[in-house]
């Protein structure tokens, strides 16, 4: 199942680091607390390390199988953790092409994976409502101020469901 799930991210233009990859049940977070506000491509805080650490105690050895993050370091480093335990592979969604065409990538990438896959999305403030409506689950946009939220989608059968969910600290808004 993995060199499937490599084949189809490879051809849905999501570049490959290192793990596997599965579609069907995807959760989506926005990237942890960051280091820096006035640093283009900030580290994470303390805080957001331990809630890098309190994602990856969400899932047990074996899963995601895949991981998409954005070109920015702290998306990774928030599944850093999750890729560690699950040996998934990291995909890279590029955003040189804007917001738009970055959410349609991952969607695409998403809707072609096997039904029994498993996706892990690190995303931003602004992506994360945009990707979660891509796959047909509706959600609030999300402030600035907001970490913890977890959305849990499920895609069988041409049927969407989900939850949000909280997950480490709760966030201070």
């Amino acid at each position: 199942m993995r060199s499937l799930i490599i084949g189809i991210a490879a051809a849905c233009g999501l570049s490959l680091a290192a793990g596997a990859a599965s579609a069907q049940t995807v959760y989506i977070v926005r990237h942890a607390e960051k280091a820096s506000d006035t640093e283009r491509d900030p580290g994470l805080s303390d805080a957001g390390v331990t809630r890098a650490i309190a994602l990856s105690g969400l899932f047990a050895e074996g899963q995601p199988d895949l991981i998409v993050v954005s070109p920015f370091q702290r998306t990774r480093l928030t599944a850093g953790a999750t890729a560690e335990i699950s040996g998934a592979f990291i995909a890279t969604s590029p955003l040189d092409a804007g917001v738009e065409t970055h959410v349609e990538t991952i969607r695409r990438g998403v809707m072609a994976l096997p039904e029994d896959a498993v996706v892990l999305i690190s995303g931003h403030s602004n992506t994360v409502p945009l990707i979660a409506r891509a796959l047909g689950y509706e959600t609030p946009d999300m402030p600035e101020c907001e970490y913890d939220r977890l959305i849990r989608i499920e895609l069988r059968n041409g049927e969407v469901s989900g939850e949000t969910l909280r997950y480490g600290a709760p966030s201070t808004c």
